[in-house]
């Protein structure tokens, strides 16, 4: 036979070997957690249930899941065998004091520019530049006039004034 049509063959069983290794090094590390398991240390069970090891036996663990609630489960139940710090940050939400001692990631962009006291407006000239041109427009009768009529027959008048722009609802119509 050739070697290039059992090729496929060969991979094939080395993939299978392979996943199967993986899935029993899993099992494995997953049935030494549920024996390195102590009373006083919190699990987290398959079902999501997150209690606190009373007893261990051989087959079955007994769990403080609150006051006066006692749980027999198997071993085979028990999803996670959780670190202490885990365990106090999900039940009773205590942070762990490590965290506080590390600099703290601030949440807006403005605390990154290092100038929390001042917090100055960026100016770009246009908000004032309108009501001052507005208020030039108001003072002239005439200059106004001749915006509004089309009329251009004075020098001073001959840059096109700006009209006020219009908002919802405003029509040209007279």
């Amino acid at each position: 036979m050739n070697v290039y049509t059992l090729l496929p063959f060969i991979v094939l069983i080395a993939v299978m070997f392979l996943m199967t290794r993986s899935a029993k090094k899993k099992q494995q590390q997953a049935a030494n957690m549920r024996n390195e398991m102590q009373p006083g240390s919190g699990v987290r069970t398959i079902g999501g249930m997150y209690a606190t090891v009373k007893e261990v036996t051989e087959d079955t663990v007994l769990l403080d899941a609150g006051p006066g609630v006692e749980l027999i489960f198997a071993k085979n139940a028990i999803g996670a065998v959780l670190s202490d710090d885990e365990y106090n940050r999900i039940i009773h939400g205590v942070e762990h004091d490590l965290k506080s001692d590390s600099e703290v990631v601030p949440d807006d962009a403005s605390s990154l520019t290092g100038t929390d006291a001042e917090h100055k407006a960026v100016d770009f000239g246009k908000k004032d530049a309108e009501p001052a041109e507005a208020e030039a427009v108001a003072d002239k009768p005439e200059a106004a006039d001749d915006t509004v009529a089309g009329k251009a027959d004075k020098p001073e008048a001959a840059e096109p004034a700006e009209t006020p722009k219009k908002t919802d609802g405003e029509s040209d119509a007279k």
